[in-house]
């Protein structure tokens, strides 16, 4: 029998966005925020652009998509470890579509991964693309989203391990 654990995590979040006179109109504030967690540097967040965001700054559409990207990575990476499969690189750009209803509220509808791996040519191939389907089952974010996340990963080879 596999034990249960339970973890906690804590964030911050902080609003930088007032202009002076707090939210007195639609326009008179900014979506600027600032996030936060015990001894990590601050994450720079704002909107979408689309919603009067700034598209220098994250934006939590992105950093969904991005929590996605990196769970689904963390665990590919310690299965194909598990598995005898050198992975030297791993790169990975993921798309999430989202719609808004009329009321002005949204979700996302799919998300897909799309991650290009590079194995040592003596990694088996299949078994590697394989585990992209265990790394997706146990993937804590995907499991707690309720939309579908696809993955389309690509793979190449390299002749000196490390490369």
């Amino acid at each position: 029998m596999i034990a249960s654990n339970r973890f906690s995590y804590r964030t911050s979040l902080d609003w930088t966005g007032n202009r002076g006179s707090g939210t007195s109109g639609y326009k008179d504030y900014d979506r600027a925020y600032t996030i936060g967690a015990d001894g990590k540097p601050p994450l720079l967040g704002w909107s979408d652009p689309a919603f009067r965001g700034d598209a220098s700054r994250y934006n939590p559409e992105e950093l969904l998509l991005a929590a996605l990207s990196a769970c689904h990575m963390l665990w590919y990476l310690n299965l194909c470890a598990e598995a005898g499969i050198t992975v030297v690189a791993y790169e990975d750009t993921a798309e999430g579509e989202m719609e808004t209803g009329a009321g002005g509220g949204g979700k996302f509808i799919s998300a897909t991964l799309r991650p290009e791996i590079m194995i040592t040519p003596d990694s088996d191939a299949a078994r590697a693309r394989a585990l992209h389907g265990q790394a997706h089952d146990k993937c804590y974010i995907a499991n707690s989203v309720n939309f579908p996340v696809t993955c389309e990963p690509v793979f190449s080879s390299s002749s000196v391990p490390g490369s």
